[in-house]
């Protein structure tokens, strides 16, 4: 990981999206106010949105799992077809 300011990733911007493309490097620049940014490739973004969407998913089948173990499910005839 590697950490930069606002004037340094402006003037080296192409260096730093290809590290961040071609090694899988993360850039952090730093902005004022704390209005911090990343740069990093979209594999890995998309690798974390996916992560997201898994746990959003399995948080889901928790719930309905407590929901069935306290007696709150009901019981469908199968549709065939």
């Amino acid at each position: 990981m590697i950490a930069t300011n606002y004037t340094n990733a402006r003037n080296n911007l192409k260096g730093y999206c290809d590290m961040a493309s071609d090694t899988g490097e993360t850039v952090i620049v730093t902005r004022k106010a704390n209005k911090n940014v990343v740069i990093l490739s979209l594999e890995r973004y998309n690798l974390m949105e996916k992560a997201i969407r898994n746990s959003q998913y399995l948080a889901k089948l928790d719930r309905a799992f407590d929901q069935l173990y306290a007696g709150k499910g009901q019981e469908h005839e199968l549709i065939e077809v």
